[in-house]
């Protein structure tokens, strides 16, 4: 008795399946193992200084992101920094970041950056919000001014508070 043509046409279908998803399983995990750990730049250049402050924020090192910010009138304080992320941030892991080109004008820059928002469903597709973060030379070294990214950025920093 021999087996029908039709079941080992299936059986070879199915083991072709089953290999597939084994191939993908292991792309998958060698992609995890081998991603680029993303480090801290040099801070002499306006880019690398927006860059860290991104990074520290995500990395939740709070106190190395605050010495980003330039010394400016009505700079919040630590605690008040600190606390719009632990309070009211509204998480990045959805998003990621594109800093781009930087115009220096005698001691005031300029960072183009890009906010790429993930899709929050499978039928959406990502987006992108350019704006450019503003830093100043304050002792030689590069601070931010003020930051597009409405979660990395508090817009009451450096307002004068209401009376």
């Amino acid at each position: 008795m021999s087996v029908p043509e039709v079941a080992v046409k299936q059986d070879r279908f199915l083991t072709a399946i089953l290999i597939g998803i084994g191939l993908l399983v292991i792309v998958a995990v060698l992609v995890f193992f081998t991603r680029q750990n993303i480090t801290y730049l040099s801070e002499d250049t306006p880019e690398g200084v927006v860059h860290n402050y991104v990074l520290a924020v995500l990395n939740k090192d709070y106190r190395k992101a605050y010495s980003y910010l330039a010394d400016l009138e009505y700079k919040p304080t630590y605690e008040e920094f600190r606390q719009t992320f632990v309070t009211g941030y509204l998480g990045a892991a959805d998003q990621g970041f594109r800093i781009g080109a930087g115009k220096v004008v005698d001691d005031e820059a300029t960072v183009e950056i890009t906010t790429i928002y993930a899709p929050s469903d499978p039928f959406s597709t990502a987006y992108n919000n350019l704006g450019e973060a503003h830093l100043i030379r304050q002792d030689g070294r590069w601070k931010i001014s003020s930051l597009p990214a409405y979660n990395f950025w508090n817009y009451s920093w450096y307002q004068m508070p209401p009376k």
